[in-house]
């Protein structure tokens, strides 16, 4: 390659190269903040569904539809066997529930986008927490108002070192709580 065409590379291509991959990276992550940060993410579900309706004025559990959380470490995103324990008679013909139906009788589970999550660096345990009387509402927020669930807290650690540290002040409404673990190993494994 001749001194020129390098010099060019170098001085033209390069820095227009940077600062185009810059610019991208900032955008992305920029657009991305909601469902990486979480506060405000709701993204748009495959069936309209009403936590509102189902969790607030039928008032059915949290751990009806996310079974799990009392044994393992994991919520699970609802099956659609569990929506069809119902809707296998009930509001057979609403539009909603066609799709739900379509799904089930195709075999095929729906495709939930994931809400609430914690970063993959960090260990989380549901039993741990659900065992210990903490209310879904208090990580989660007043799902049970909600028409359209978004993540309303933050999953930092500093969040969860506040409920760890003070858990009397986090959590009223439990009489006797301990304080949870503080150290690195305790999430970060």
């Amino acid at each position: 390659m001749k001194k020129s065409a390098l010099d060019y590379i170098l001085k033209v291509r390069l820095p227009l190269a940077l600062f185009v991959i810059l610019i991208t990276f900032a955008l992305t992550f920029y657009a991305s903040r909601a469902e990486r940060d979480g506060l405000g993410y709701a993204p748009e579900q495959p069936i309209a569904y009403s936590h509102k309706l189902h969790a607030g004025l039928m008032e059915i559990d949290c751990q009806y539809c996310h079974t799990g959380v009392e044994k393992g470490r994991h919520a699970l995103v609802p099956s659609v066997n569990i929506c069809m324990n119902c809707h296998a008679v009930a509001r057979k013909d609403r539009p909603e529930i066609i799709k739900l139906t379509e799904y089930y009788e195709k075999g095929i589970p729906v495709p939930w986008k994931r809400i609430h999550k914690v970063p993959e660096y960090a260990y989380f345990n549901h039993s741990v927490h659900v065992n210990t009387g903490i209310q879904c509402e208090t990580c989660h927020g007043e799902i049970r108002e909600m028409e359209v669930v978004q993540q309303v807290r933050s999953f930092t650690m500093a969040n969860c070192l506040s409920c760890h540290r003070n858990p009397q002040e986090n959590l009223p409404y439990l009489t006797e709580v301990k304080n949870g673990p503080v150290n690195c190993a305790a999430c970060h494994r």
